[in-house]
């Protein structure tokens, strides 16, 4: 029996994904809290450096040595890094004015934007289940930022930003994916982000408490545990399987978003989100219902 047939290792790649998605609600939810206090800079600052400290140390040592620094593609790797910094940049600076759910509704966009760049740069081609995805993907969205219904914020465009960023970010591990050595990508993910954030937070450094030294620390913690898992996850079990659970984080950040923060629950965006969040199971479930499918004639191994 194969690792990615073992019924054991399918729950446990399920978990690991579900776990993932607690673990980044939380660090956005630290994030949020950091960021009433502090710089928004140096709340990024303190989320990428702990992050690619502990992810450095890590690889260091599962592999004796510093070669995972070494990349084949440092151009790509750069951009793809630079894509993600932009995105949590935009990001954090929008959790510091709206409503965790809110703008982690609005981010789940980029598995159905990704869809259409994949058309305008990549030369792929979308049936009409797609493109009607695509759709309602994109009224899921209007009605989480609510453009025309009176309620508009505009700190929502933040997030919005932010799936363009975040779904470049997106293409491009796509594009390095069985191209570059697993261990220089997930080093890189972080790393030049975290030089930037450590040069640039010069200019807008407040002395943190001991509470916020802590928070600080926890959030990059908990986001390089939680890629840890996704990488864990996705070891174990197919993607085709543990694409839909990712979606697990905007229940996450939803229920700390109202525990935690007190936030209200508009209609309209629980509406929204559970669009968000079917369109892009469907997409996931139109690339791989082939896979999916199991005849009845094929043998079992």
């Amino acid at each position: 029996m194969s690792a990615q047939s073992n019924p054991t290792l399918l729950v446990t790649g399920i978990g690991m994904t579900l776990c993932a998605g607690m673990l980044f609600a939380t660090m956005d939810g630290f994030a949020k809290t950091l960021a009433a206090t502090l710089p928004v800079m140096q709340v990024v600052w303190g989320r990428y450096i702990f992050h690619t400290l502990a992810v450095g140390s890590v690889l260091a040592a599962r592999h004796r040595g510093i070669g995972f620094l070494r990349t084949r593609h440092p151009v790509l790797q750069f951009l793809r890094g630079m894509a993600l910094l932009s995105s949590t940049l935009m990001m954090y600076l929008a959790l510091s004015h709206i409503p965790l759910a809110d703008a982690t509704a609005v981010l789940f966009f980029s598995p159905v934007f990704v869809t259409l760049l994949s058309v305008v740069f990549l030369g792929e081609r979308i049936g009409i289940h797609r493109i009607v995805a695509v759709i309602a993907g994109f009224v899921g969205v209007m009605l989480v930022v609510r453009p025309q219904f009176g309620g508009t914020d505009p700190w929502l465009l933040l997030p919005l930003g932010a799936v363009v960023s975040n779904s470049l970010y997106l293409m491009m591990t796509r594009r390095l994916a069985g191209r570059e050595d697993a261990a220089a990508t997930q080093f890189n993910t972080t790393a030049a982000g975290a030089v930037i954030m450590s040069v640039l937070v010069a200019f807008v450094w407040q002395p943190p408490t001991l509470a916020q030294w802590g928070m600080l620390m926890a959030a990059g913690l908990l986001g390089a545990c939680g890629h840890s898992l996704l990488v864990k996850a996705f070891a174990v079990a197919p993607a085709s399987l543990l694409s839909p659970f990712l979606y697990s984080q905007v229940i996450f950040a939803s229920a700390i978003s109202v525990a935690i923060f007190g936030d209200p629950m508009h209609p309209l965006t629980l509406a929204g989100t559970g669009i968000l969040i079917a369109s892009g199971v469907y997409i996931w479930w139109r690339e791989n219902r082939r896979r999916l499918t199991v005849r009845p004639s094929t043998p079992r191994r």
